[in-house]
């Protein structure tokens, strides 16, 4: 099976440009520098995959420790360590799965919600000031085409997962 190069004529120079502009954002917004800024305009004093796991909790009611692994493409120790970490300081808490009382779940306090919320704010509040001069128009195109690349990114990810491995 061959890959594609950036100079393979099968690889659209748009698809090139939008790989190399995503590692541009993701480079940018991964940075140490930007990471305690964010967290001094929020109050907080958090590390990147404490943020991180915040935020992945924000999104659901709660999650078992292996699926925030997974979310988050981590070994499951690094977020045992950091959910203790989290939990010493009131932001999260373990409850029994409803599933398998055995088992346990992690979901944010309600001081881990207000970290997440100020988090938030303070990013949007820097992003609608970078983009300020941009129409709203320009704004609704560009949230619109982000949320249909993301789930298709998300899609085709699945498709591959459940896709038999030639071995």
């Amino acid at each position: 099976m061959s890959t594609s190069s950036p100079a393979d004529p099968a690889v659209s120079p748009d698809v090139v440009e939008i790989e190399s502009t995503l590692t541009r954002i993701a480079y940018l917004s991964n940075r140490a520098r930007q990471h305690e800024r964010l967290m001094a305009l929020a109050g907080l004093s958090l590390d990147r995959a404490g943020a991180a796991l915040l935020r992945q909790l924000a999104e659901r009611e709660s999650m078992r420790p292996g699926e925030l692994a997974v979310r988050l493409s981590v070994e499951a120790s690094h977020v045992t360590r950091q959910v203790q970490h989290l939990e010493r300081s009131g932001l999260v808490t373990r409850v029994p799965d409803p599933d398998d009382r055995r088992a346990q779940r992690v979901q944010l306090t309600e001081a881990g919600r207000a970290a997440v919320r100020r988090v938030r704010t303070v990013s949007c509040q820097g992003m609608q000031a970078a983009l300020a001069d941009w129409s709203p128009e320009d704004l609704h195109r560009l949230a619109t085409l982000f949320r249909r690349m993301v789930d298709d990114f998300v899609s085709h990810g699945d498709e591959e997962a459940a896709a038999p491995h030639a071995g």
